[in-house]
């Protein structure tokens, strides 16, 4: 069992930033890839980023690409979402997730999840 939990998010203005972490405990997190996904009110959970077990390959949301940046640190158990340049678009509930091999963009392909941290973003 891997158990994540999301920190980092609050109220920021357009053009800000802000900085998400998840951090794990249980197995060995340094096996498993992340992912970020995000869900606005009234819509389906999408995905925003994700990392390979060893940070070697990562890959972007075409809405994110340039904005946004996953990054992990595997000494601390711990995967980022750096976000620049925030939009209201970016308003969401950010959830952090893993599975056990390659990274994928696909929800239904993560075997664990945390609970979600809401990010908002004013114009």
């Amino acid at each position: 069992q891997v158990q994540l939990v999301e920190s980092g998010g609050g109220l920021v203005q357009a053009g800000g930033s802000l900085r998400l972490s998840c951090a794990a405990s249980g197995r060995t997190f340094s096996s498993y890839a992340g992912g970020w996904f995000r869900q606005a009110p009234g819509k389906e959970r999408e995905f925003v980023a994700a990392i390979s077990w060893n940070g070697g390959s990562t890959y972007n949301e075409d809405s994110v690409k340039g904005r946004f940046t996953i990054s992990r640190d595997n000494s601390k158990n711990t995967v980022y979402l750096q976000m620049n340049s925030m939009n209201p678009e970016d308003t969401a509930v950010y959830y952090c997730a893993a599975r056990r091999y390659g990274s994928s963009r696909y929800r239904y392909e993560y075997d664990y999840w945390g609970q979600g941290t809401q990010v908002t973003v004013s114009s």
